[in-house]
């Protein structure tokens, strides 16, 4: 205890305060930039999920086989794949380059169960009035469908790149500079693993918990016109 009351002076200084700061926006931009696109081609492979016919059974089959393949594979595991592919093919790319590839299969993976799951959650007879207004499947999807899945998509959808700031930990083992990566430095250095890990912790929690609010915002906003229109009740003259 006495080592940690001695060293606190010595470790929160600008230089080691700049370094975790620009750890924590490694971390986050990492986390934002492959969960976002990884977002973006998950709602591209369920829409190839749900291709009807049986011209499209190959197209379904590899979606599917993606999406449990990739689920059930640890992500530290992806991250060594993605670094040893892509340094195979191009030596030069960046660390950022291969953390936010590996995220991004990731994230689509998981996030495309969850978007399969709020497309489902529509009535099935507002497809059927959107198929009687002749209405292309890609006008019925985007158009109809998609607009009021987002109350099931989002929450879940933030959660996980919520729950994944703490999963970006992972790519410290490939030299990626996150926060995990500079705590292990620092400890290095000769400063207390309470004092350098306690601070990590705290800039996780700092990261985390307004996605978190976020959420919980977004959840409560989209929900508010779904509930209004339930207890809505008729008025007699």
């Amino acid at each position: 205890m006495d080592r940690l009351i001695e060293q606190i002076p010595r470790f929160f200084t600008g230089s080691n305060m700049m370094l975790l700061a620009e750890a924590a926006w490694m971390t986050l931009a990492i986390t934002l930039v492959g969960c976002l696109i990884g977002f973006g081609l998950a709602l591209v492979l369920v829409y190839l999920r749900q291709t009807p016919g049986l011209w499209a059974l190959p197209l379904r089959i590899v979606c599917v086989t993606y999406v449990e393949f990739f689920r059930r594979i640890p992500f530290l595991v992806i991250v060594y794949l993605v670094l040893f592919f892509i340094q195979a093919l191009t030596p030069n790319a960046s660390l950022f380059s291969i953390a936010v590839i590996a995220i991004c299969l990731y994230a689509i993976a998981y996030t495309a169960d969850i978007i399969r799951g709020g497309l489902e959650s529509v009535p099935q007879t507002q497809v059927e009035a959107a198929r009687a207004m002749n209405l292309s499947r890609f006008q019925t999807t985007f158009m109809i469908v998609l607009p009021q899945a987002w109350p099931v998509i989002i929450p879940p959808s933030i959660a996980f790149a919520v729950s994944f700031i703490k999963d970006t930990a992972l790519v410290s083992q490939i030299g990626v500079f996150e926060l995990t990566f500079r705590g292990k430095e620092l400890n290095n250095q000769g400063y207390s693993g309470v004092l350098v890990f306690g601070t990590i912790a705290l800039c996780y929690f700092i990261l985390s918990f307004p996605l978190t609010l976020l959420g919980q915002h977004l959840e409560k906003r989209l929900a508010t016109p779904r509930g209004q229109r339930n207890s809505r009740k008729v008025r007699h003259p």
